[in-house]
């Protein structure tokens, strides 16, 4: 149940690159001491380490090595056996890493640090292909050549808990206690009386430069969903991403924890992650177009038409976990088909705010809370633009429930993965050698999952069969 977001505005100007030196002495003389530097995985787990200044301003100036093992592991720190960007054939050397200093912010819940991402480089100095910041570098560019700039926003439901870290292993995920009781959507009350967290969420992501447009309870216990501000796509993905890594750091600070799995409980609704996203060229929204029926512009509906065509074999990329699958089942707001639809919710994409030029824009709801985000927006952007590229129509709008049409998304990442394995597209729009490792990586998961034996078996045939 994702709502509209509000009338959108320009980026600010691109700050000009710092010398090293100043940068550094500016920092020492705000009082910082020290950084913290790193970058996301493949799974959109933020890496990374504490440095000094000294370190931060030499790496700054040269980059600095990070064990490429961070694209070698799972989310539990297993190593693939299966890929070929690392592993023990190459002895796990240090991948080159270049700070971005756009992306310089301070933490205001660590006083004296700040916190820059990186890119990883290959061993011929060009973007490394397990990168998925590079990888929607790469998108963009691809944006760019064709006269366009992207912008998103994302928005986050997750579940917060009253548990720490220590009482969630304790309790083996089971038998949580909630922050709020009870199913309360759009709660004036439950917000009032988490108002000390919501405050701190808040005022704490903007001084972090995430800006929060709205902050809701949704219909579960202890859930909320977030709003993060639009930007042009790949500041819009550093704040997505970044923005669990600062949620989960100050609902500790309250003695409390957070998921953003996409169905944590089966009995509960799941926790989505949309994506609000427009074209732009010369200043102007292209997906608006006031001479057309109900103003949805040629390259709006070739935009979806390349999502439509392409969503069953980009699955993976917008639905990377098992448990993102568990999402999908009836009368819990996610779709089930690939569909389309005005300001229709059980449809895969929902287009809002039609009639206004500056907002009109595309949802995507396929997506959950779990995504990474520079890998969902890669995708969602890349299948727009080989929309546009190929002038594809989209298939006839679905009004009503979308969730009863003939075809059906994937409902296992198996499958998910089977079919991008196959796409021409996305090694077309991603590189073959991202593709071929993310499915690696997918398969893996894959495998780890069938060798469990889960509470359901157990629950289910120890004692009856």
């Amino acid at each position: 149940m994702a709502r509209a977001k509000t009338r959108r505005r320009a980026s600010a100007p691109k700050e000009p690159k710092r010398r090293e030196e100043d940068l550094t002495a500016e920092l020492a003389g705000q009082g910082v001491t020290r950084a913290k530097i790193g970058g996301f995985d493949i799974d959109g787990v933020l890496r990374g380490k504490y440095v000094s200044l000294d370190k931060l301003r030499s790496a700054l100036s040269k980059g600095f090595g990070f064990c490429d093992v961070i694209f070698g592991w799972d989310v539990a720190d297993v190593l693939y056996d299966n890929v070929k960007v690392t592993g023990w054939h190459t002895g796990y050397p240090d991948t080159h890493a270049v700070l971005d200093q756009a992306t310089l912010r301070r933490v205001p819940w660590e006083p004296g640090v700040v916190a820059m991402l990186a890119d990883f480089r290959d061993a011929q100095g060009g973007p490394h292909p397990a990168c998925p910041r590079s990888l929607l570098k790469r998108v963009i560019a691809r944006a760019e050549r064709l006269g366009y700039s992207a912008k998103f926003g994302a928005e986050f439901e997750f579940y917060l808990f009253k548990e720490t870290r220590e009482t969630l292993h304790e309790k083996r995920f089971k038998g949580l206690t909630p922050l709020d009781p009870g199913m309360f959507g759009y709660s004036w009350v439950r917000s009032g009386q988490d108002s000390d967290l919501i405050r701190d969420l808040m005022e704490g992501l903007a001084e972090f430069d995430i800006e929060i447009e709205g902050l809701h309870t949704e219909t579960g216990p202890g859930v909320y969903e977030a709003a993060i501000r639009y930007d042009d796509a790949l500041r819009a993905a550093d704040k997505a991403a970044l923005f669990k890594s600062a949620v989960k750091q100050i609902a500790h600070q309250h003695g409390l924890s957070v998921t953003f799995m996409a169905k944590w409980n089966a009995a509960l609704p799941g926790s989505s992650g949309h994506l609000h996203q427009s074209l732009w060229k010369n200043g102007k929204n292209v997906f608006f177009d006031a001479a057309r029926s109900r103003n949805l512009s040629a390259t709006l509906r070739q935009y979806i038409g390349g999502q439509m065509a392409l969503m069953r074999e980009l699955t993976a990329m917008y639905s990377p976990t098992i448990n993102s699958y568990k999402r999908y089942v009836p009368g819990v707001w996610a779709p089930l088909t690939p569909s389309w639809g005005v300001d229709n919710r059980t449809c895969a994409i929902r287009l809002i705010d039609l009639g206004n030029p500056s907002a009109q824009r595309v949802e995507y709801r396929q997506t959950a809370a779990d995504i990474n985000p520079y890998v969902a927006m890669a995708a969602c952007l890349g299948a727009g633009l080989w929309g546009i590229e190929k002038q594809l129509s989209p298939p006839p709008e679905s009004t009503g429930d979308a969730s009863g049409g003939a075809e059906r998304l994937p409902t296992s990442l198996a499958e998910a993965s089977h079919l991008l394995s196959k796409s021409k597209a996305a090694r077309a729009l991603f590189g073959a050698e991202f593709v071929d490792h993310y499915v690696r990586t997918r398969d893996f998961e894959v495998r780890a999952f069938e060798r469990a034996v889960t509470d359901f078996e157990l629950a289910r045939y120890f004692e009856v069969i």
